[in-house]
């Protein structure tokens, strides 16, 4: 506020990751899990809202999945699960709560794997970020997002390449590190939703 004079989006973006059965995570892990990524989601939601009442076209947006109450989604990593669809709650009652202020509250999330430390340090090393997407893909659904009126866009629990190719991209080639490989498909996207283009290698 000091700096810019106001605030118009807010992104939360900032997540931890642990990808453990109950026994075997340890609750300095849970506490941080959700610490940061359901507790963080709501306090800088909370702390934002009213400056974003003063703003022209105010969104709030949560890299967080569709709320796909699967069992899948839950039984190896109960903790994670649970601390990420705490983020996708809060879209789902801030969008209501905050629909007549004309707060857009939405989530973001991708498809596919991003090429990001998370991956490289966390989950597939090296050799899984060759199977995934750049992190432009999401940059660029998220501005979609931010071009959308607040008042006429909210509530929704968008995956990026859907987005996008319902915004009229179609060269999707682009954002992959490596055309040569499959995909590696994200955790949490529902069985319903099917890719606009395929995860199969390209060469």
């Amino acid at each position: 506020m000091a700096k810019f004079g106001g605030i118009d989006i807010c992104v939360n973006n900032a997540s931890a990751i642990q990808l453990t059965p109950t026994t075997m995570t340890d609750m300095k892990r849970y506490d941080l899990m959700h610490q940061i990524n359901t507790r963080g989601t709501f306090m800088v939601s909370k702390y934002c809202i009213p400056h974003l009442r003063r703003a022209s076209n105010p969104h709030i947006l949560n890299l967080s999945p569709p709320l796909d109450m699967s069992e899948k989604w839950f039984s190896n990593h109960v903790a994670y699960t649970m601390a990420k669809f705490g983020m996708s709650m809060c879209v789902l009652g801030m969008a209501g709560e905050l629909r007549q202020d004309g707060i857009a509250v939405n989530a973001l999330w991708p498809r596919t794997g991003i090429a990001t430390a998370a991956i490289r340090n966390a989950l597939a090393g090296d050799e899984g970020m060759k199977m995934c997407r750049t992190v432009d893909i999401m940059a660029d659904a998220a501005y979609v997002i931010f071009n959308k009126p607040a008042r006429d866009f909210t509530g929704q629990f968008c995956i990026d390449d859907t987005l996008l190719w319902e915004a009229g991209e179609r060269d999707f080639d682009k954002y992959r590190v490596d055309p040569t490989r499959d995909l590696m498909p994200d955790f949490f996207v529902p069985e319903s939703s099917t890719p606009p283009v395929s995860l199969k290698a390209r060469a």
